[in-house]
């Protein structure tokens, strides 16, 4: 009986299927604006990180393609929507980054994720980090795997957050902290793994 429940809570989402076929296809989300930004270039260094692993990365800027808010005017018809849930539709696994605002994840972040549903992520792999002005914490990163579960998603039980963020970046955009890169890295690893486990399996 036991062995019966652990195989069921290890067993992947029947839905999930490797949306390309070929190398992992990882979008990068950030609630920044800009590439630029500290979690935009939290975010890059991931997906760098995951292409020299193989994967094809694809990285969504909301400040050259902004999403507006759900339930505004128009909004249910804007081209940048609609190509967004079909870009999200088409990747195989998330690296994801908000900065904490007054405890919890941005509202560009909140609303990047609320135009996601179930079709576009369940079953898919979420890698979360966060960064933060002050001491580090886990605030927005538990916040956001509540988000997640609601979405059916799967987010791999290691995480970042980056303390001191205006400290943590060299001139070139590269992490100082030798032992915050390698958890960065294992964060990646850890996506690309659970994704193609999830891949094997499903077919």
């Amino acid at each position: 009986m036991y062995h019966e429940i652990l195989h069921y809570i290890q067993r992947p989402p029947a839905k999930f299927t490797n949306m390309t076929q070929g190398p992992l296809r990882i979008l990068g989300l950030s609630g920044e604006y800009r590439p630029t930004s500290k979690s935009g270039m939290l975010v890059n260094l991931a997906l760098s990180h995951a292409e020299s692993k193989g994967a094809e990365i694809v990285f969504w800027d909301c400040a050259e393609k902004p999403l507006p808010f759900v339930g505004e005017d128009g909004c249910w018809d804007d081209s940048n929507v609609k190509e967004f849930q079909n870009l999200a539709s088409s990747c195989d696994a998330f690296l994801v980054c908000s900065p904490e605002y007054h405890g919890t994840m941005s509202g560009v972040m909140k609303n990047t994720f609320d135009w996601l549903y179930d079709k576009h992520v369940g079953g898919k792999v979420f890698g979360l980090m966060c960064t933060l002005g002050g001491m580090q914490n886990s605030n927005t990163l538990n916040h956001m795997r509540i988000m997640l579960r609601w979405l059916h998603a799967w987010p791999v039980p290691e995480q970042l957050a980056v303390g001191h963020v205006k400290e943590a970046f060299d001139a070139e955009g590269n992490l100082t902290d030798d032992e915050i890169k390698n958890r960065l890295h294992r964060l990646v690893d850890s996506v690309m793994h659970a994704s193609s486990l999830f891949a094997n399996q499903s077919e």
